[in-house]
């Protein structure tokens, strides 16, 4: 008999008009998909609504949530008082999408659910919990890597430091390793319940676990690069996901 695999929520990302209709569509790259099925997961797309009785039963029948990639993070939802120029640059998703993540992200610490963000994911999850982002990286830390190459978004463009003593340190046998780059915004204050996990060489924030002590979740961690676009290129990216999963599949 075949072992069931664990069941992952993954947030989707909403489409004013779809490619069948001119109806607001679900939207999501299928390498999350693919990387969950590769790492012995079942992915379910959840679309965005603000039905928190929704949110409830999908988290209840789920063994972890992924947070995917996407737009911008709505900079009132940080307090954020942007300067006209970087306000310029932020492009919030559309819909419904920032106040159905914080919903989700609400319902899976309520209910206790393991979690990987990623990219948008760490940026909404920071916010949820009471952190603060840089709006605009060329604007707001000018000199630092070029960190949006979306041209470039299958390879490795720089490398990252994991933060000893951390998860995503004990995945890379504690060394640097190459990550894609595909973002103009960051993890700028880091909220109370996470620390940084790793790096990149100009200071920027690539990835958040709980605190040491809090064990908030049965499993947490974020990241701004994407494992599911180099998990075949790079041992350490298909690690992030098989760690997730078998966190998962302890539940």
């Amino acid at each position: 008999m075949s072992k069931t695999r664990p069941v992952i929520l993954i947030s989707a990302h909403t489409e004013r008009e779809g490619s069948e209709f001119p109806d607001a569509a679900i939207s999501l790259s299928q390498r999350y998909s693919d990387a969950i099925y590769a790492a012995g997961g079942l992915p379910l797309v959840l679309p965005c609504t603000r039905d928190q009785g929704i949110v409830r039963e999908a988290v209840r029948h789920s063994a972890g949530i992924l947070l995917s990639g996407g737009e911008d993070v709505r900079p009132e939802l940080y307090g954020a008082d942007l300067p006209p120029d970087v306000a310029t640059t932020v492009v919030p998703a559309d819909g419904d999408r920032d106040l159905f993540e914080l919903i989700l992200i609400d319902e899976l610490f309520r209910q206790r659910r393991p979690l990987l963000a990623i990219c948008r994911g760490q940026q909404i999850l920071n916010v949820a919990l009471g952190g603060s982002l840089i709006a605009d990286l060329p604007l707001q830390r000018p000199g630092g890597i070029a960190h949006n190459r979306q041209p470039e978004r299958f390879q490795a463009v720089h490398e990252v430091m994991p933060e000893p003593g951390t998860l995503l340190a004990q995945l890379a046998d504690n060394a640097s390793f190459g990550v894609n780059s595909t973002h103009h915004q960051a993890v700028d204050r880091v909220a109370p319940a996470l620390r940084v996990a790793a790096r990149s060489a100009d200071g920027v924030i690539e990835a958040l676990e709980a605190q040491p002590g809090l064990e908030v979740l049965p499993y947490l961690l974020s990241v701004q690069f994407h494992p599911e676009r180099l998990r075949d290129r790079q041992p350490i990216h298909a690690k992030i996901f098989d760690s997730f999963l078998r966190a998962c599949a302890a539940r």
